[in-house]
């Protein structure tokens, strides 16, 4: 579904990507790790417009999207997550989720001026579809309160139901986990692997090798902007390359 090919981009003559290539098969989850400053989220605004690649190709089902604009790419297909919480603190939990269909809202400010029949119905249908995101993700009791308020685990919930509720072809998630407890994590990884058994394609940016080694189907590890290893949980785990990067040097576990 995405191929990335020896994509590099630098920062004022420094490189934080060197001819990155790996693929994202359908249906799967890939798991994207690698120490603090390996690049990984600079790769994910590549993917996502937010960054112009230096170098290379991005293709999403064998189109080029590297250099489109953010919102080209979101109307093909491509959702995300974000690193640090991108929340509206002063809407809604309904609302925020509602602004990941903002591409099936329509926009013509005529028609929703004239709030005709034909708009009501759309509105009606795109709230059901976020009242069934956040059920997916035990928030439908908190719909009508600010975003602002939620607990951090809710914020990191309610960004997975706006990334999910366009029924994304491909699914980005920069560090779902990144500040969540055990308990937290074991219930964001049991939604991950339902969303991939309904077919959901997933980049999955994760520090959390526990959850990554148990939800991810293959794993591909960044070092200093460079790709060092590419292979499936067990085959990275056991990696010398990998171990000493980014594992560090401890025993492989079963």
């Amino acid at each position: 579904m995405l191929n990335i090919d020896k994509i590099s981009k630098n920062f004022g003559g420094l490189p934080a990507l060197s001819d990155v290539s790996f693929d994202v098969q359908k249906g799967r989850l890939t798991a994207l790790i690698g120490p603090n400053g390996a690049g990984k989220s600079t790769l994910i605004n590549c993917i996502t417009g937010v960054l112009m690649p230096s170098a290379g190709h991005i293709r999403f089902e064998n189109t080029e999207i590297a250099g489109q604009p953010t919102h080209k790419i979101s109307r093909i297909g491509i959702a995300r997550t974000f690193q640090n919480l991108k929340i509206f603190p002063r809407l809604s939990v309904l609302d925020n989720v509602l602004t990941g269909l903002t591409c099936e809202g329509g926009d013509s400010m005529l028609m929703a001026m004239m709030r005709l029949p034909y708009l009501r119905h759309r509105e009606r249908q795109l709230k059901l579809r976020a009242m069934a995101a956040l059920d997916r993700f035990q928030l439908t009791g908190k719909a009508s309160w600010p975003a602002g308020i939620l607990a951090y685990g809710d914020k990191k919930r309610l960004e997975l139901a706006r990334a999910t509720v366009g029924n994304p072809q491909l699914l980005l998630l920069d560090e779902p986990v990144a500040g969540l407890n055990s308990e937290e994590t074991a219930a964001v990884g049991h939604q991950l692997k339902q969303l991939r058994s309904s077919g959901h394609t997933m980049l999955l940016v994760e520090h959390d090798m526990d959850l990554v080694m148990d939800i991810a189907d293959s794993v591909v590890v960044l070092d200093s902007g460079r790709c060092i290893a590419v292979g499936t949980p067990d085959e990275i785990r056991t990696n010398p390359l990998v171990l000493e990067a980014y594992l560090g040097r401890i025993e492989a576990t079963a």
